[in-house]
């Protein structure tokens, strides 16, 4: 059976953003939406997202670093959130794989969010449904778009290409040799979940700097001869580095 899932690569993640932005944009005109906001810059904002970022500073002063971890719905294998659902509204596809959400037959009554145990289920306050990320169901089997462009928002925008997308049933597939051969692992596997979307761990490179590599080699305000111009005579390229 065919299982779609994200392969998130921890390794290049820089924790933009962007992934956040585009799947908000995409989801929020489409068939998944609205993605509700009330409040969205105030004191007590809240929001409707399908995928979101969290950033964790580790270590202790001053050898600290960020990690950036990004977390949508994994689409788990055995969904621990579609048993518990009173009215059926959230199914899993037997063609794809893919968890979703009937909003017709939803409730609000949020026993999946509290079934799921990677907080991977929203309610939108408007609607009163719970929402999560549909792999972008309704771009990935769009025959109007070319095929290159038939992949989840989120990873169209990735501009370090940390997100990869495709069937971890098929052995030959991009996203089941990168679990292979870089060590992909399941989130929380102890769940019992068998969660579809794997990532891909950071791995340490260690970088000798020297001082001088951090200074530029032609720096024109410690030329001898340098004269600041005028405010007269100043032009955009000078003011962009006085």
């Amino acid at each position: 059976m065919t299982q779609l899932a994200l392969i998130i690569d921890l390794n290049v993640c820089v924790g933009c953003s962007a992934c956040v932005t585009s799947c908000k944009e995409w989801n929020t005109s489409g068939s998944a939406g609205p993605m509700t906001d009330f409040n969205a810059y105030g004191h007590d904002p809240t929001g409707t997202f399908f995928n979101r970022v969290q950033s964790f500073e580790i270590g202790e002063y001053p050898h600290t670093e960020m990690v950036h971890f990004p977390k949508s719905c994994l689409h788990c294998e055995e969904p621990p959130c579609v048993p518990v659902c009173p009215t059926g509204a959230s199914y899993k596809r037997e063609e794809d794989g893919i968890v979703l959400v009937d909003y017709d037959k939803c409730v609000g009554c949020k026993y999946c969010s509290w079934a799921c145990p990677y907080g991977a289920r929203e309610i939108d306050e408007s609607q009163k449904v719970m929402k999560k990320c549909t792999l972008c169901v309704d771009r990935i089997y769009d025959t109007s778009l070319p095929e290159d462009r038939r992949q989840p928002a989120c990873v169209l925008a990735c501009p370090t290409s940390a997100r990869i997308f495709g069937d971890v049933h098929d052995e030959y597939s991009e996203v089941s040799r990168l679990i292979r051969e870089e060590g992909g692992y399941q989130l929380m596997p102890e769940w019992g979940t068998n969660p579809a979307n794997h990532y891909l761990p950071r791995r340490k490179a260690k970088i000798k700097i020297q001082r001088e590599d951090l200074e530029r080699v032609e720096n024109p305000l410690k030329d001898e001869n340098f004269t600041k111009p005028s405010d007269d005579d100043l032009t955009l390229e000078d003011s962009s580095w006085i």
